[in-house]
């Protein structure tokens, strides 16, 4: 019996979850643009893949696979049209330092 979880499989398992993707996304653009970059490919491929992302957003499926890098410069529109291709919206939210409004 195979005891371990292939971390690829159980982030696309999760992931198709778009509650869980939403904290998944959170969490990971608190750790910096590039990390959330990766997390937003990892939501994607398990929200139906790239081919479908690309057809949706009318970006090619290399151009996500770049933008979508540690390495990826997404203007603000493409990450809007993939952000809203996934079902998902951004939102801003006043910065908190303890109880305060910083």
């Amino acid at each position: 019996m195979k005891r371990s979880v292939d971390w690829n499989d159980y982030i696309t398992e999760v992931m198709a979850d778009p509650n869980e993707a939403v904290e998944y996304l959170q969490a990971a653009l608190e750790d910096g643009p590039e990390v959330f970059l990766v997390a937003l490919r990892h939501v994607a491929k398990a929200q139906g893949g790239m081919t479908k992302l690309a057809e949706e957003t009318e970006l090619s499926r290399k151009a996500l696979y770049n933008m979508l890098s540690e390495e990826g410069n997404p203007t603000f529109s493409s990450i809007s049209a993939v952000v809203t291709a996934l079902g998902l919206e951004l939102k801003l939210a006043p910065k908190l330092q303890g109880d305060e409004i910083a």
